[in-house]
């Protein structure tokens, strides 16, 4: 595995390696996953590419969502297929929460209750995050310790699993 922030060399060294081992890339990118998405993203291009079989990038079409359960998924499968042919899987990228849920997995958590998170998002509209922070720090303290008060997407998404 090959991580780092955009702009690194990632993408270099995993194709020397990829060429001196044998092996193909699997992206970890939640940007280069997407085709078009190619300014920003420091995306390979097709020469550097050239005769290094590559997964997971280009194979989205920007309305298509993914997460980082979903990458796992499809990297685990990447990697199986690249295996069955005897070749190395290099993974490269930089989207952090994607590496850790193919290295370590996801904790499991319900699914989003779209009538829980928007009353939930209504009352931060209407109190703010400080205040609904404080109702996770009752019912959530370590999650609350690790969320900072204004971040209202993070304590929606815990309330909600709570």
């Amino acid at each position: 595995m090959i991580a780092g922030p955009t702009a690194t060399g990632k993408t270099s060294v995993a194709l020397e390696l990829a060429r001196a081992l044998d092996g193909e890339l699997i992206g970890a990118d939640s940007v280069q996953v997407y085709r078009g998405f190619d300014i920003g993203s420091a995306k390979p291009s097709a020469d550097e590419l050239a005769g290094v079989p590559h997964h997971l990038i280009d194979v989205l079409d920007p309305d298509q969502d993914i997460d980082a359960a979903a990458y796992a998924s499809l990297a685990d499968r990447a990697i199986e297929d690249v295996r069955s042919r005897d070749r190395l899987p290099i993974v490269v990228g930089g989207t952090g929460l994607w590496l850790r849920a193919l290295l370590r997995g996801l904790v499991q958590v319900p699914p989003v209750d779209s009538d829980v998170r928007a009353r939930l998002e209504a009352k931060v509209a209407a109190v703010g995050a400080p205040a609904l922070h404080a109702h996770l720090a009752e019912v959530d303290p370590m999650t609350a310790e690790v969320v900072h008060p204004n971040d209202a997407l993070r304590i929606v998404r815990a309330l909600e699993v709570y």
